[in-house]
């Protein structure tokens, strides 16, 4: 796997996944409120969580948001390569104690200026829980358009899900 850049914002540094981040992801993940709209329950155990988080067979790149302060860590964010050529699809979570705060939207546009500018993706896209109104109000704000809408498209453990597909054209990243 090649190596990740670190980004920066103004706030924060997404860096490179490490394994004793593990432990900071698992305060959120652990949570059934903080998973509802993940694909799969929240996790058990921290070993059930870092099987997950560093699995060999998953083909994306993991970033997360350390504050440049030296905080606890804010989130994780994912790019996945789509089979289709400069196609990508992200994914983001924030720590259960920073939500609201602005951080998914300052380090997704980060990732976004990473994705489209240097790595020069053509399109980016986002599959969201039709009930996910923080997320969608995320992405319209950063320009994303919904796509799809498909209707009892996905069984996740909370259930037969709608789900949205957004997403942006890099000539629509400005």
């Amino acid at each position: 796997m090649a190596t990740l850049p670190t980004l920066e914002t103004e706030r924060f540094e997404l860096r490179p996944i490490r394994g004793e981040d593990s432990g900071r992801l698992f305060e959120t993940l652990s949570r059934d409120e903080h998973c509802k709209y993940l694909t799969r329950p929240a996790f058990r155990t921290l070993e059930d969580l870092e099987a997950w988080l560093f699995s060999p067979t998953w083909p994306g790149r993991t970033w997360v948001a350390q504050p440049r302060d030296g905080g606890p860590l804010a989130g994780r964010f994912i790019a996945v390569d789509k089979d289709e050529e400069g196609l990508v699809e992200i994914g983001y979570i924030t720590c259960a104690d920073r939500q609201r705060q602005g951080v998914a939207r300052e380090c997704v546009a980060a990732l976004l200026d990473h994705l489209v500018g240097a790595r020069g993706y053509r399109k980016v896209i986002a599959e969201v829980d039709a009930e996910n109104e923080a997320s969608v109000r995320l992405l319209e704000s950063l320009g994303f358009t919904r796509e799809a809408h498909f209707r009892e498209h996905e069984t996740t453990h909370i259930g037969l899900r709608d789900i949205f597909i957004y997403g942006l054209l890099a000539r629509e990243w400005v």
